[in-house]
């Protein structure tokens, strides 16, 4: 059964809607949020590489780390990728790319092999912030961002349009994966652009440039690339462009084309998930010395080991579970593998919620009080948004509806995986799914350290 064949309807065009679509077609949009954005980016990395050295101290941490960093998952669930469209990464490759950018094409090992160098770019940084202390460090989340920064700026003189974006941002990695269970979608429609002969949503027009991430919205049935930058709806002669709300993890359903490398991606976020948990618990300190005692007295070489562990064990358990699939599906564990990966997407984005809301809603006032004295002004007192009781409530709920989402999706895949055995083709993804589940609860009633 196809994608298309198996999908309900589109829902309403948010585009009818004549304040929405006069928006997105006018050139403020979307500029008149991302050079403001790009100002702040710029005031954060100058107080992350200039400001005081303590954490608890400095604006740009607590805006980089909790307030930035735990609401990106929740606007990609809500909004899909509209954080890209306005990231200061994206502007500032737009700005340089037009001003002095060579143009060349995307290099066809960056097309095929890109989304590796994404995951192994988000292995590096995650394991590179426990070794080095980056969050706890402003000198080192500073550099951290501005190497990100001079990456997206090398491309932009290199390359056409936002190629960092695309293949080679780590966070544009996560957000794709995450995109996919959103709330919301764009698409062309089918029948209005059968005819269409200019392909200007692709190449561009007078009204606005092409996608800035390559994407041709008549061939899509994935958010995971799109950033709402709209400029196919400012530049499609025939309205075909949709923007329309949808149940979220239905996009998980339908997959045409699993791949196994975006599986993969999600697998190693489970694992992602697991050591952000395990080392804000008050126990991992007396954990690492241990561990660092059996390992040659290197703390570093404690963590990685500890770190590879949480890495392979979400990976080797859902190659696992493929494998006992494999009898009634009649496929590779691979592609078993690349099929079942998505369903544990939505679990990814509960715990990477489940994980922030803790440093958003229990030392969320940080971000208040540095700013005000970051702007010369006094202020202090307790960090807590809400009572650590409501945040852990908060806390089981989203993981509650992570294992929910996440096992419909097992389910929908596996009806049409195999049809005629769809019960004994999810199971071993069920036990998987509920497995890590329960353990991100279980993580979730131990007390937590402050990230300021």
């Amino acid at each position: 059964m196809t994608a298309s064949a198996s999908q309900p309807g589109p829902a309403r065009n948010l585009l009818d809607i004549p304040w929405v679509r006069a928006f997105l077609k006018s050139p403020l949009y979307p500029g008149i949020f991302a050079y403001p954005v790009l100002v702040v980016f710029g005031y954060i990395v100058y107080a992350l590489l200039w400001g005081p050295t303590a954490a608890s101290a400095n604006v740009g941490t607590s805006l980089t780390w909790v307030l930035w960093w735990p609401l990106i998952p929740i606007a990609m669930f809500t909004l899909g990728r509209f954080w890209c469209a306005i990231c200061p990464f994206g502007t500032l490759i737009d700005v340089v790319g037009k001003a002095v950018g060579l143009g060349r094409p995307v290099p066809v090992f960056l097309k095929r092999y890109g989304i590796w160098i994404i995951d192994a770019t988000f292995i590096l940084i995650t394991w590179s912030d426990h070794v080095f202390g980056v969050v706890e460090n402003p000198r080192g989340s500073g550099y951290l961002l501005g190497a990100m920064a001079t990456a997206a700026v090398v491309t932009a003189v290199l390359y056409q349009r936002r190629t960092w974006c695309r293949y080679l941002c780590f966070l544009g990695g996560l957000n794709g994966n995450y995109s996919r269970a959103s709330m919301v979608e764009l698409r062309a429609t089918p029948d209005l652009c059968a005819t269409c002969t200019t392909q200007s949503c692709y190449k561009g027009s007078a009204a606005a440039p092409g996608c800035p991430v390559f994407e041709f919205p008549r061939m899509m049935q994935t958010s995971a690339n799109c950033n709402f930058s709209a400029n196919c709806v400012k530049s499609c002669p025939n309205d075909s462009i949709r923007i329309s709300t949808r149940p979220p993890t239905r996009e998980l359903w339908f997959m045409n084309r699993p791949k196994f490398e975006e599986s993969f991606l999600a697998a190693v976020i489970v694992g992602i998930v697991i050591v952000q948990n395990v080392t804000m618990i008050g126990w991992w300190g007396g954990v690492l010395q241990s561990l660092t005692a059996l390992l040659f007295g290197s703390e570093a070489l404690a963590f990685t080991a500890a770190f590879l562990v949480a890495m392979l064990l979400p990976i080797a358990v859902i190659a696992l579970a493929s494998s006992l699939r494999a009898p009634w599906t009649g496929e590779s564990w691979k592609k078993n593998f690349a099929r079942f990966g998505y369903s544990v997407i939505a679990l990814d984005l509960a715990g990477h919620i489940a994980h922030n809301l803790f440093h958003l809603l229990s030392e969320g006032r940080s971000v208040l009080y540095t700013t005000v004295n970051a702007f010369g002004g006094y202020a202090g007192g307790s960090l807590a948004v809400l009572p650590m009781n409501v945040v852990q409530g908060l806390q089981f709920a989203v993981v509650g509806l992570g294992i929910a989402g996440s096992l419909f999706t097992a389910y929908q895949i596996a009806r049409r995986a195999a049809p005629g055995a769809w019960k004994p083709a999810v199971l071993p993804h069920a036990a998987v799914i509920v497995l890590f589940g329960l353990l991100n609860v279980f993580l979730f009633t131990l007390p937590m350290v402050h990230r300021v």
